[in-house]
């Protein structure tokens, strides 16, 4: 596989939520508005690159019986960096994600590229594996951060796009994208749309469906 593939294939055909199924419970909770979600796809993005970097680099000196302890040990350094660094330049931007920085250590993403492809590569595809799959990350948190918001509060980064009636205008803020519910359905289309676009992503059934006269056969 080429250097680009690594960065151009989380996008989509191998995006981490959409067809992974990973990092989802994160996307579902700080995608209310589009700050807030491009803060953490930031953060994230961040904690994938660096901690592939130096898993990599240190790879043949992890001893296999406590390889998962250091990689955890290295992501959550990481995450302690950050957000302390958020603390100190961006606080009301930290108060808005919770704890949902500090639970980065927990994501299936960051552990699992660490283990399934910065433990068995060099130091550059695995920064770059890690760049890949925080685009791909990233690009559903803001797609979903942008709808909630906009269609929640008729606002895009704090800025008014649609007017409510609140303010003189005709636009009726929904309140169900507030709620984490939205994001589960915005992400389900979003699965939806890409595998109608991109087939080979449609997983094949295990059991063929028969029909009714194959279903009455002996």
């Amino acid at each position: 596989m080429s250097l680009r593939h690594h960065i151009t294939r989380p996008l989509i055909e191998q995006n981490p939520i959409t067809l992974q199924i990973l990092g989802i419970c994160s996307a579902l909770a700080v995608t209310t508005s589009l700050t807030t979600a491009l803060t953490m796809s930031v953060a994230l993005t961040l904690v994938l690159c660096g901690s592939a970097a130096v898993i990599s680099l240190i790879r043949h000196h992890i001893p296999g019986s406590i390889r998962l302890i250091v990689q955890i040990t290295i992501i959550a350094s990481m995450v302690i960096v950050i957000d302390e660094f958020l603390q100190a330049y961006a606080f009301q931007i930290s108060q808005r994600l919770s704890i949902f920085v500090g639970l980065i250590v927990t994501n299936c993403l960051v552990l699992g590229r660490a283990e399934a492809f910065a433990m068995r590569n060099p130091v550059l595809p695995s920064v770059l594996d890690g760049l890949g799959n925080g685009l791909g990350y990233s690009l559903i948190l803001l797609i979903v951060g942008a709808i909630r918001e906009l269609l929640g509060a008729g606002t895009l980064m704090g800025r008014t796009i649609l007017t409510t009636q609140a303010e003189g205008g005709w636009f009726q803020p929904l309140d169900l994208m507030q709620l984490a519910p939205s994001a589960f359905f915005i992400i389900a289309l979003l699965i939806w749309v890409i595998r109608t676009v991109w087939t080979r992503q449609v997983e094949t059934t295990e059991y063929p469906l028969r029909t009714g006269a194959e279903r009455r056969q002996p």
